[in-house]
């Protein structure tokens, strides 16, 4: 499995993100062509390789137009889903721009419709949200932890004034993920970091067992007197057991038996948008004789008290009930097998460590499905045939 690991050690910004992973491997010409089509105004990444306490690292400047609008979350939105970022890169940047949206809305008392973004909603915090989830998609990393989250002290102006570090939507961001205050009278953690670190880390705590391959370091904009202002990516293969991965997690789930079928499948779509790892509903026999739906979320700790409030907003649920749980999990890669028509995506499992089976990509074989103008069933039997005739070896894995 590839695994990333996020040392926070100097806390964590937008610009600091999309320069450790550009560091890391990611490929910025390809990041800035997803930018240009987001129809920003003249907005150009500008690469360029600093030192900060003798340290060398990547600096990622955002270069535009002066403009002076105030954007809501729609606004943002929309111009994502005109993009012609990937459908996954697309993803990645509305859940971190929606957890940006739920931390402004609850602060400052209103909905995430009503809510305005001004520093977050300008083009260069939308160029650094969406330039580092295309780098993160890039990278293909699987899973990411994150070291505790040092976020400075003292005090920050922002917008609305003067406020203690961490700010309020800072704060908001991070419940649920530990922090560290650290010795720097700075605010080192901004909203768009920990917006990026809550939507997109698995865990939090040391460095996993892992090989690493690559190391990305990304530099802040401040010289900082006591440390390095960086952001150090580990990329690698995980290491330790071979086949299975073993992690903890939460399952939050409540029983209903008043609401409509459209409400659960909107209920469950939201958690998904948001973060939760799985959402499964089940039929169930409630008192009176009553039919209804158990709906379980499956969620890394962090996502816990979102999936409950997800719940309570969306559903007619009066009550939740939650517990961990341990998973442990085949390890997996993705493979892609060539066919007749064409190289179709999917996954390997890996039983053991000669022994694996491939699943294809339910919107590779879709695509191909339509664009073939062949039924979907064929697609996916061609793809299980060409793997069965020609597996990966266990030297190619290795």
């Amino acid at each position: 499995m590839k695994i990333a690991y996020f040392d926070c050690a100097s806390g964590i910004s937008g610009d600091m993100t999309l320069g450790a992973l550009v560091d890391a491997g990611a490929d910025l010409e390809t990041i800035q062509a997803g930018i240009d089509s987001l129809g920003l105004p003249s907005c150009r990444l500008v690469r360029e390789e600093v030192k900060k306490h003798g340290f060398r690292a990547t600096q990622i400047r955002v270069e535009h137009e002066p403009e002076h609008a105030h954007r809501h979350l729609h606004h943002i939105t929309d111009m994502i889903r005109a993009s012609r970022l990937s459908e996954r890169q697309q993803a990645l940047a509305e859940r971190i721009f929606t957890r940006l949206g739920e931390a402004e809305a609850k602060v400052h008392g209103t909905t995430i419709q009503k809510v305005h973004f001004h520093e977050v909603g300008a083009v260069d915090s939308i160029a650094d949200i969406c330039g580092a989830a295309i780098a993160w998609d890039l990278l293909g990393a699987e899973r990411l932890v994150c070291s505790p989250v040092v976020t400075g002290h003292g005090y920050v102006e922002i917008a609305h004034g003067r406020c203690a570090i961490p700010a309020p939507a800072t704060a908001e961001l991070l419940r649920g993920i530990p922090l560290v205050g650290g010795e720097v009278d700075a605010e080192l953690t901004t909203p768009t970091g920990a917006a990026i670190v809550a939507a997109l880390a698995d865990g939090f705590g040391p460095p996993p067992a892992m090989s690493i391959e690559t190391i990305g370091c990304g530099a802040g904009q401040r010289d900082l007197a006591e440390q390095a202002n960086l952001l150090r990516v580990f990329l690698g293969e995980a290491t330790g057991d071979a086949v299975h991965t073993s992690e903890p997690l939460w399952m939050v789930e409540t029983n209903i038996d008043d609401a409509s079928g459209e409400t659960i499948a909107y209920a469950a779509e939201q958690l998904m948008a948001a973060g939760a790892l799985d959402v499964t509903t089940v039929a169930i026999q409630m008192k009176k004789n009553r039919p209804g739906v158990l709906i379980q979320v499956l969620c890394q700790p962090a996502f816990v008290e979102r999936a409950e409030a997800i719940l309570f907003a969306e559903t007619t649920t009066l009550g939740v009930r939650r517990w961990p749980v341990q998973r442990r999990s085949l390890r997996r890669e993705p493979h892609t097998v060539e066919t007749a028509l064409g190289g179709i995506a999917g996954k390997l499992a890996w039983l053991d460590e000669t022994t694996c089976r491939f699943s294809p990509e339910y919107e590779a074989c879709r695509q191909i499905a339509q664009q073939q103008n062949r039924p979907l069933q064929e697609v996916m039997q061609l793809a299980v045939a060409a793997f069965a005739a020609r597996p990966p070896s266990v030297s190619a894995r290795s």
